[in-house]
């Protein structure tokens, strides 16, 4: 695939190292796109692995790496950490700027199939074929040393992502994923507007269903989720129970951390940042 000429919208020293925000033509959105990247000092010296960060719903390419705190981790492990936007801006298509979990900031990092979506809506198909192979060819980031975790929408993302493309990420965690967004309002709500009303295609995109299909551990090494028991969320949305059961029954090693006291916001995600990057680091440095 060509690669689209890239802007370099800003750039900020930081511990060491260099946060930047792009900009460029995305060929399989059709619509411009933006990312953040975060460069360790290590980077100066060769490529570096690197972690792909999924965020929730109406988050941007900025939400991460303005409020994770998670640049002074990755410069002394020396990890590149990447965020994608949540969604295609300006597709122009009807309400997609009318609900917060829906269109516009909800892209659900998947590839929609139903009009009016399809067109521009392919964040599955952007971040795995055209944004990590940009990002190899235009940076010293180590394609074969890659991982993915992400939040909410983002940990679904990171989650399902993880499972349908095993070769392309070599670890994987999340904060608060969408464990099982086929029994779900949110999921509901996004499925039947970028999959159709038939149900049985939205399994592709469940990772507890995902993980229900194996027959041996796809990360051996483990998968790692922290979840708050003050999140306001966890009952209706997130079910991480039903994924712990899929893992169990997968012989998936997982860990899964339930926080007293801790909700769905980024004073949670700060606080587990370093524990979920020593978790790649033990794979994706050794």
């Amino acid at each position: 695939m060509p690669i689209e000429p890239v802007q370099l919208l800003s750039e900020h020293a930081s511990f060491g190292g260099v946060q930047r925000f792009y900009q460029h033509t995305s060929s399989v959105v059709g619509l411009p796109m933006k990312f953040s990247v975060y460069l360790p000092p290590q980077a100066n010296f060769g490529p570096v692995p690197a972690l792909l960060y999924l965020a929730g719903l109406t988050c941007t390419e900025e939400t991460f790496m303005a409020k994770a705190g998670a640049q002074r981790e990755a410069a002394e492990r020396g990890l590149a950490l990447i965020a994608p936007d949540t969604s295609p801006r300006g597709a122009g298509a009807p309400g997609e700027a009318e609900n917060w979990d829906f269109g516009v900031g909800a892209g659900f990092y998947l590839d929609a199939t139903q009009a009016p979506w399809s067109r521009h809506y392919r964040m599955e198909s952007y971040i795995t074929a055209e944004l990590l192979p940009l990002l190899a060819q235009l940076l010293p980031v180590d394609a074969l040393r890659l991982g993915v975790f992400g939040h909410s929408m983002g940990g679904h993302g990171a989650l399902t992502l993880a499972l349908k493309h095993p070769g392309l990420f070599q670890s994987v965690s999340a904060f608060a994923p969408i464990c099982a967004p086929t029994q779900c309002p949110w999921g509901h709500k996004a499925f039947t507007g970028y999959l159709g009303s038939d149900a049985s295609t939205w399994a592709a995109h469940d990772a507890s269903a995902l993980m229900g299909e194996r027959r041996a551990a796809p990360y051996p090494a483990g998968i790692l989720i922290d979840q708050g028991l003050a999140d306001k969320f966890l009952p209706a949305q997130l079910h991480p129970h039903l994924f712990e059961a899929a893992c169990a029954k997968a012989g998936q090693p997982l860990v899964l951390r339930r926080h007293d006291g801790y909700d769905h916001g980024y004073y949670f995600i700060s606080t587990f940042m370093a524990d979920h990057l020593a978790h790649h680091a033990r794979t994706l440095l050794a």
